[in-house]
């Protein structure tokens, strides 16, 4: 009935002019939520230049320096897995507020740290805050988007860890010439400030609206769609379409209804139908999600931004206020790029923008290799052409990262899952992206003195390579898409014919188990 209903709805927007105030609202939503990822933005970027002062200071070797910067991915695992679950349980804006309030203590911890070990637990705190913000941000911001903007709106969440990283090296720069002992702590310390605004501006916020029709909550879902939506038909529209997919009958309507229990529905059957028994369309659903989270962090992009001042240094560029300056340049090439990819997002789409993005990542990479290679072989010699080369070469990588990688792997994984697994789906999106960041990461110092600096930027442009193609093969373009309607292009049925399928191949299995048990009796 919900797809049979699209071309009516359409013909209806076409005819009745969009509602400026209600893009409004969705976009002052939008960007409320997005603010959380402010907080990893900020601590990458800070990071960076924080680390020289750190390790000097608390006096670490490269090893601990590795752990250090890296280990906050893995905290962040953990942390997008009880978000996902807190999102379900209290709802997607509390878990916006949590997210905050954890990472201000954590910013804390870290600015106040005696030794090593009370650093690290300020990473732990800080990590889990980072979880809970890039679980639940994407998450909430497509389920209030409507479909026309969704690119747009999804998008702001890299915008703002754009934001974040150049803030990060803003402080750098601003407190880089305090004692050693002190400009550290005061670099990291600011970072609950924007935590502290967050917790503050979400208040105001309206609960998700796809989140209220799961708890039955059908009014106030039908509020936050009338402000949010294009239309009104739009808004009913939509409504009809997320509560087939909650599994509420169609005629079924009031304030408050009771939502039938689904096959599938609790968070047992939400995993086995993720992982451990996927039908043939979730498991290309997973395949995709995993895939753009892998290959944005696989293609060296922390490398690039946490050890930026070492790149610049190994490049040929000395002192701290040059290694700094560049350093923002840099933020700031990143965060104009991002700027203006959030509004091509729903224009040209998701897909254009990510192949020409990584084919642009892999052309710098390596060009990087090739002039860190020649710096790195003539030590004594200032070659000018192969440090404008890694300038150039780095500048243009961010850039590139940033029209399209970057924005578009929240948007695209925050789409694909459908509504019973989404909080799940995308926080195994979010592991896989964690677990590799803190691979490349904690890898890099290390890679770098056995293959080379140069070296490791080679590698990354290999799996820039395989990034590209797996983009080809595996991503299909979901510009324009219903939420509800972007399973189909995976080959997905309506969702309660693809139950049925699912659970009666199920039924079948087991009648072949037991009869197979019988036999051998």
């Amino acid at each position: 009935m919900a797809s049979a209903a699209l071309p009516e709805a359409a013909a209806a927007a076409a005819v009745q002019p969009k509602k400026k105030g209600n893009f409004k609202y969705a976009c002052t939503c939008a960007l409320s939520a997005s603010m959380a990822t402010v907080v990893l933005g900020y601590d990458v970027g800070v990071m960076s230049g924080a680390s020289l002062y750190i390790k000097e200071d608390l006096r670490l070797t490269d090893v601990q320096v590795e752990i250090m910067m890296g280990i906050l991915s893995v905290y962040a695992l953990l942390g997008s897995f009880a978000g996902a679950r807190t999102s379900d349980w209290i709802g997607r804006r509390y878990t916006v507020i949590i997210a905050a309030a954890i990472f201000f203590v954590g910013s804390l911890l870290m600015g106040f740290a005696v030794d090593y070990l009370m650093f690290m637990l300020g990473r732990f705190v800080c990590g889990m805050g980072v979880g809970f913000a890039i679980m639940v941000a994407p998450v909430y911001t497509a389920e209030v988007a409507p479909a026309s903007t969704r690119g747009l709106l999804t998008s702001f969440t890299e915008v703002f860890i754009n934001v974040g990283i150049l803030l990060g090296y803003v402080s750098n720069y601003a407190f880089a010439r305090l004692p050693h002992h002190i400009n550290w702590r005061i670099m990291l310390g600011v970072g609950a400030v924007p935590s502290a605004l967050l917790a503050l501006m979400v208040l105001g916020m309206p609960e998700s609206p796809r989140w209220l029709v799961m708890k039955g909550r059908l009014a106030d879902a039908r509020v936050v769609l009338e402000k949010t939506s294009d239309t009104p038909e739009e808004a009913v529209e939509r409504l009809d379409q997320i509560k087939a997919a909650a599994g509420i009958p169609h005629d079924l309507d009031g304030d408050v209804v009771a939502v039938p229990k689904r096959k599938g529905g609790n968070e047992k059957q939400v995993w086995k139908e993720l992982i451990f028994s996927p039908t043939p369309v979730m498991r290309r659903i997973l395949l995709a999600a995993l895939g753009v989270h892998f290959f944005q962090q696989a293609t060296g992009s922390d490398s690039v931004v946490l050890y930026s001042p070492r790149v610049f240094k190994s490049a040929g560029i000395t002192g701290d206020n040059h290694l700094l300056g560049v350093t923002c340049a840099m933020g700031v090439t990143k965060t104009l790029f991002i700027l203006l990819a959030t509004f091509q997002i729903d224009r040209v789409g998701r897909r254009p923008l990510l192949l020409t993005s990584t084919a642009g990542m892999l052309v710098c990479l390596i060009g990087l290799g090739t002039g860190l290679t020649v710096v790195g072989q003539h030590p004594d010699e200032k070659i000018t052409w192969a440090i404008g080369l890694c300038i150039a070469s780095t500048l243009a990588y961010v850039s590139f990262f940033s029209m399209g990688l970057g924005p578009i792997t929240s948007v695209y994984v925050s789409e694909v899952f459908p509504l019973r697994v989404r909080a799940l789906g995308f926080a195994l999106g979010v592991a896989c992206n964690r677990v590799t960041s803190a691979a490349i990461s904690m890898t890099f110092l290390s890679l770098s003195k056995a293959i080379t600096i140069g070296g490791s930027f080679f590698l990354y442009a290999g799996l820039a390579a395989l990034g590209w193609l797996f983009f080809y093969a595996f991503v299909p373009e979901t510009r324009g898409q219903p939420l509800e309607d972007i399973g189909k292009l995976f080959g997905m049925k309506d969702a309660a014919v693809e139950d049925d399928d699912h659970h009666h191949t199920a039924a079948t299995k087991d009648k072949q188990v037991k009869a197979a048990a019988v036999e051998m009796n």
